[in-house]
């Protein structure tokens, strides 16, 4: 890992524990044992290493949108599909997406960065409303609409079920990241979803 890729981590995990406006590039360098100097020669400052950790989440974010768009095209053009395959697939996209956020270290902190500014950073409002909270509805809204072609639950409002849907997902995302016992957390997921699901069957 080179210099300009472990500033980058650094700045990320000490945004993630104290906020960006609790960090300091000062304490970024000291964090590897760098001066503030050598720091300058890879960033400007602080907000472009915020800017690059973005860049960094677009790039990742396009990657997953196409494989978003390609579950949603396998369901839209394979009509084939039963209604449990399409349940399946869908089950398995909403687990991987909650591990990624939770799991992966990257994305777990670039969330924790989110939640702590949205309140008094409106680019980070913006942000977290873009890839964890309005952004997932309307794709959740996607998803409600092909479940519930053909049954009592066709002209029900997307929005709201989509809400249902997510809603205790975002919220156990949350508890994740405070439980000891993650196991429990991600069987409460894997419950949720199969509840959800039964619901409507």
């Amino acid at each position: 890992m080179d210099t300009k890729e472990k500033i980058l981590q650094a700045a990320l995990r000490l945004f993630a524990k104290d906020g960006y406006e609790g960090v300091s590039v000062r304490k970024i360098a000291e964090k590897l044992g760098i001066t503030k100097g050598a720091l300058y020669k890879h960033y400007k400052n602080k907000q472009d290493i915020f800017d690059s950790i973005v860049n960094r989440m677009e790039e990742i974010d396009a990657k997953r949108t196409k494989e978003f768009n390609s579950l949603i095209g396998n369901l839209n053009s394979q009509e084939q599909l039963t209604k449990q395959q399409i349940i399946n697939g869908i089950k398995q996209f909403s687990i991987a997406n909650f591990k990624y956020w939770t799991e992966d270290e990257f994305a777990a902190n670039f969330r924790k960065i989110l939640t702590l500014e949205q309140y008094r950073n409106p680019q980070m409002a913006k942000l977290l409303n873009k890839y964890l909270t309005n952004g997932v509805i309307k794709n959740a809204q996607v998803i409600m609409a092909r479940i519930f072609v053909g049954t009592k639950y066709e002209h029900k409002d997307t929005n709201i079920l989509a809400l249902n849907y997510f809603g205790p997902i975002y919220l156990l995302m949350g508890l994740y990241d405070q439980s000891e016992d993650k196991a429990s957390i991600e069987k409460a997921v894997v419950t949720h979803i199969d509840y959800f699901m039964e619901s409507f069957g």
